[in-house]
């Protein structure tokens, strides 16, 4: 009979030790990501980009992170996350590599296409984590993970500030990239020959293959899946938009450039550290998941308006790191909760499809905030974003009451 993979029984010193090593890998991989995030407005100025499109580079990425999460989630579930994570993280290599030579903004926004189709690994982190943890943990260590994410942010934004030279026009922006390219190389080189399989195989029929984004009606048949799937969506459109549109927000009002804007990612990614370490996991057990994802909304949409009503520059990061609390209860607890609500054959695939939601929202998000912002006004992508966060919120405390209701949840899983 063919083998099936499950859920692997190690133990709790061998998942702790994997949980490091991933930790490791994200950390790193994430440094190059934050490398390059804040530059991108600057280096689509660098190639003549027009705001509209600046914020298409932003997208294509999503786009390719759409397509690609459910893949791999679902591809994580049937041959191992190892192999998956160390595809992806070599995708993000070469990517990078063909950024820092693209001789205009159409091969530019090609390549970040390529990249997202490469680069769609969160999903699979997910399910590594789900497959090691009970679930009564799965909040701490998710929000463990994202702190990983954070300290990428703190350290990536970070270095980009030191190493870029906007003196130097192309080139200066190039170094960033580079260095990325270089991160991402190490990343792999990790996953290849320090991080561990976790997933084992056992003797049962092959789970037949289905199609694209086939668990879409299994998602939508769990009520605490398909609400937490609706509430990635929106508050992904809502954060997309600021961030692809920060770095133009900020040069209009307060001349700000590529630094200025790289430490104040650096500021947001202080606070995902601290929250996501120390409060994220502890405020889930005492309040549970769905609440304080959805504080979490509320909180980061008063970030949003704290900025777009920012008496000074000075404020700016102040109204970023409120914000960033909000931005830190939010992933951690809507992966915990899919994974709680999800069986763990299908954890990849429900974790894929809520990170194909989160690529839809970072498609439209940046787009319809780019729009906004040439058409508009500077500031209505941060207006915008901060009312969304209301029914997201509203959603998440649905989830919550969904879940609270376990024999209507086995009853429609047995359908």
């Amino acid at each position: 009979m063919p083998d099936r993979p499950t859920v692997s029984p190690a133990a709790d010193h061998a998942d702790r030790q994997a949980l490091i090593v991933l930790f490791a890998i994200v950390f790193i991989n994430l440094v190059g990501f934050g490398l390059v995030v804040p530059l991108l407005p600057f280096f689509g100025d660098s190639l003549n980009a027009e705001p509209w499109q600046v914020a298409l580079m932003f997208s294509a990425y999503s786009i390719g992170q759409f397509f690609a999460e459910p893949f791999w989630g679902r591809l994580s579930d049937r041959i191992g996350r190892k192999p998956v994570l160390l595809i992806t993280v070599c995708a993000n290599a070469v990517g990078y590599l063909m950024l820092a030579f693209v001789p205009n903004i159409w091969l530019a926004i090609a390549v970040r296409l390529f990249t997202g189709l490469g680069a769609g690994n969160v999903s699979t982190v997910q399910g590594y984590v789900a497959d090691v943890t009970p679930p009564e943990k799965r909040a701490g260590r998710m929000g463990l993970i994202g702190a990983a994410f954070g300290a990428g942010f703190i350290a990536g934004p970070g270095l980009s500030g030191i190493l870029v030279q906007e003196d130097m026009g192309r080139l200066g922006y190039q170094l960033p990239i580079f260095a990325a390219c270089g991160l991402a190389t190490l990343a792999a080189l990790g996953a290849l020959f320090v991080l561990k399989e976790s997933l084992v195989r056992r003797e049962g029929p092959a789970p037949a293959r289905e199609p694209f984004l086939s668990g879409v009606s299994h998602a939508a048949a769990n009520p605490v899946i398909s609400r937490v799937i609706v509430v990635t969506l929106i508050y992904m459109a809502g954060f997309s938009g600021m961030e692809s549109t920060f770095g133009l927000w900020t040069g209009a009002r307060y001349d700000w450039g590529a630094r200025e804007v790289a430490f104040s990612f650096m500021a947001v990614g202080v606070v995902s550290v601290i929250c996501q370490s120390l409060l994220t996991g502890r405020l889930a057990r005492r309040f549970g998941e769905s609440r304080v994802l959805a504080g979490g909304c509320l909180l980061f949409g008063v970030g949003l308006l704290g900025q777009m009503f920012s008496p000074g520059a000075w404020f700016v990061p102040i109204a970023m790191i409120i914000g960033g609390f909000g931005m830190a209860m939010t992933m951690p607890n809507i992966s915990a909760m899919i994974s709680r609500a999800a069986p763990p054959d299908r954890q990849g695939a429900m974790l894929g499809l809520n990170m194909a939601a989160s690529s839809s929202g970072r498609i439209v998000g940046p787009i319809v905030a780019g729009a906004m912002f040439s058409g508009l006004g500077h500031d209505w992508p941060l207006a915008v974003g901060a009312a969304l966060m209301v029914p997201a919120a509203i959603m998440a405390i649905n989830a919550g009451r969904a879940a609270s209701q376990p024999a209507r949840l086995a009853a429609e899983a047995a359908e």
